[in-house]
């Protein structure tokens, strides 16, 4: 009989050794939650300083992104980090 190897999956079906994987889910979901509370707060800010007209659009693109990235930035590196150590 012919014996197949496998991988061993972890969450997600991620192989347990797959840093990167682990580091790009955690800035795309860090950029996911990044963006939604970029985009509520930036809605907020737009309404409560009256921002003129069409500029509350880019208004909120800009807080939308920004607070994004640094999110996505932050949970990337903390992935990164929590990557090397084994529990």
């Amino acid at each position: 009989m012919r014996t197949v190897k496998r991988n061993q999956k972890g969450v997600m079906g991620m192989a347990r050794d797959s840093c990167l994987a682990r580091v790009t889910a955690g800035v795309a979901i860090g950029g996911a939650v990044g963006g939604a509370v970029g985009a509520v707060y930036g809605t907020y800010e737009a309404i409560r300083y009256k921002v003129p007209g069409l500029l509350k659009i880019r208004y909120i693109g800009q807080t939308t992104l920004g607070s994004a990235a640094v999110f996505g930035l932050f949970l990337g590196a903390g992935s990164l980090i929590h990557c090397g150590k084994s529990y």
